[in-house]
């Protein structure tokens, strides 16, 4: 069955949907968004998500013209409608983006000419590149293009203005086209990668850093909460480069992915090259939180 989206109060099958070339989002990249995922057909923390979004809709002040409890239930009834498409085995992405809606171009434009151009769809959760590093672990490589500084953008505001981190990926890649970035600010501190949030762990203690320089990734606050129910000390810092050279473990959180295991970091072994102890720790803890085998669904991608 064809997909269906919802753009701006209508329910339309995804051929048919259509912005205007001159809507913010198209114009400025002038959209918040969130992506939220299932495990097993069910919203994870998609009312986390919800509240995040309104938080970044308030700092950018863009009026999404609905509530918070009205925004959900729309985004319950995007999801049942596309359930179908999903196989059992199969999880998918829930995502908004809002936008101030029609720009003029200008002298001024912050003039918002009508009402916010609010789009949710659903989408398949490919996994398969990230299925192997769940056992091998990834390359975190530090690229040459540096974070947004937050004076000038809180990285608390989760939007669609992604070329920076776009070419900082493309960096990476240049020196490892399996890479995953490690970016940094413009103080040499370890920030955040180009969708997710980055842990190490050393002597034991769980150390990711504040969120002065990097996105409070709902992905990161699981991990935190699940290592302080397993009792693993845990520390929110700063982190230079240093810091994750010579640590034990080291991962990456997302939304897709949940806890991408880091092995090497810039061409250096990560404590001994292997997936640590702690890594498998929480991953297998969140597993058990979604009812969900993670590494197993990525993996079965493959095959």
């Amino acid at each position: 069955m064809a997909r269906m989206v919802y753009i701006s109060g209508r329910m339309l099958p995804e051929p048919d949907a259509r912005i205007s070339i001159f809507d913010s989002a198209v114009m400025l990249a002038d959209t918040v968004t969130e992506s939220t995922r299932t495990f097993r057909h069910k919203p994870f923390k998609l009312e986390a998500h919800i509240e995040r979004l309104y938080q970044s809709l308030k700092l950018v002040r863009i009026d999404p013209g609905v509530s918070a409890d009205k925004m959900l239930r729309t985004t319950l009834d995007v999801f049942e409608a596309n359930l179908d498409n999903y196989g059992p085995g199969d999880d998918c992405w829930i995502v908004h983006n809002i936008s101030r809606g029609l720009s003029i171009a200008g002298a001024d434009p912050t003039v918002q000419v009508g009402a916010a151009t609010v789009m949710i769809f659903t989408q398949f959760m490919d996994l398969k590149p990230w299925a192997r590093f769940y056992t091998e672990g990834c390359h975190g490589v530090t690229p040459v293009s540096r974070a947004v500084p937050s004076q000038s953008l809180d990285p608390r505001i989760k939007n669609r203005s992604r070329l920076a981190y776009t070419l900082a990926e493309m960096e990476a890649k240049q020196v490892d086209p399996l890479a995953q970035s490690v970016i940094l600010d413009i103080d040499g501190h370890v920030s955040e990668n180009k969708g997710g949030n980055i842990f190490c762990v050393t002597k034991g203690v769980l150390r990711t850093p504040s969120t002065v320089n990097c996105l409070a990734g709902i992905s990161r606050a699981t991990a935190l909460d699940l290592a302080k129910k397993l009792g693993i000390p845990t520390e929110e810092t700063v982190l230079q480069p240093y810091d994750l050279a010579t640590a034990d473990e080291m991962f990456f959180t997302s939304t897709p992915y949940c806890i991408m295991p880091s092995t090497r970091f810039n061409n250096h072994p990560v404590g001994d090259g292997t997936v640590g102890p702690i890594t498998k720790r929480l991953l297998d803890a969140w597993s058990d939180l979604v009812g969900l085998d993670i590494a197993a669904q990525a993996k079965a991608q493959i095959n």
